[in-house]
């Protein structure tokens, strides 16, 4: 295909659609766009359209214009009153977590975690309550009280040498005056 042949023009309605045989036959753009675009319209009515689209695109820059000055002012007010970016974002975390607080979901899923929390309380107060019971048996049983009696003994041979005479007992410091007794307890 010959390239000084095709139709460049990107408004054209034969872009794209050229054959190897309409290589050689030049394409008049003001033809083209005097040539309805869509069957069934008349010249007038694709006139009537063509203006509407431009009248249409240029709301869309107005409007555009606009949004980027409100924007604009909404800036300058917020800085005049102090409030910034950082301020703006917490008052929205503010008012989203809010929403999810108010929601169903939200509030569906805290009544199940208060509920299993409740009952989770009461299975540990009720285990509590069983491990010291158990524990409350065991100390009433032989085993214990043997063992008990067994540390008791130790434990009065131990204080009991100190109530009834520390001079004999070596200072904490090993610095006393009296030599260590030759068969410790220990």
């Amino acid at each position: 295909m010959d390239s000084a042949g095709q139709d460049i023009n990107l408004n054209s309605p034969n872009k794209g659609l050229l054959s190897d045989s309409m290589t050689d036959v030049p394409v008049d753009t003001a033809l083209a766009a005097q040539t309805p675009a869509v069957e069934g319209l008349t010249e007038a009515e694709e006139e009537e359209l063509r203006a509407e689209l431009a009248k249409v695109e240029e709301e869309i820059v107005t409007l555009r214009q606009v949004l980027a000055a409100k924007e604009r002012h909404c800036a300058e007010l917020k800085r005049k009153l102090g409030l910034s970016a950082l301020e703006g974002l917490k008052q929205n975390l503010s008012k989203s977590w809010h929403d999810v607080q108010v929601s169903n979901a939200y509030k569906k899923t805290q009544e199940t975690l208060s509920q299993a929390g409740q009952k989770t309380s009461a299975a540990l107060s009720t285990m509590g309550s069983a491990i010291s019971r158990k524990l409350g048996d065991m100390r009433n049983s032989a085993t214990f009280k043997s063992f008990e009696d067994r540390v008791g003994t130790i434990k009065s041979k131990v204080v009991g040498g100190r109530e009834n005479g520390s001079e004999n007992l070596p200072s904490p410091t090993g610095s006393g005056a009296k030599p260590l007794p030759d068969h410790t307890p220990f």
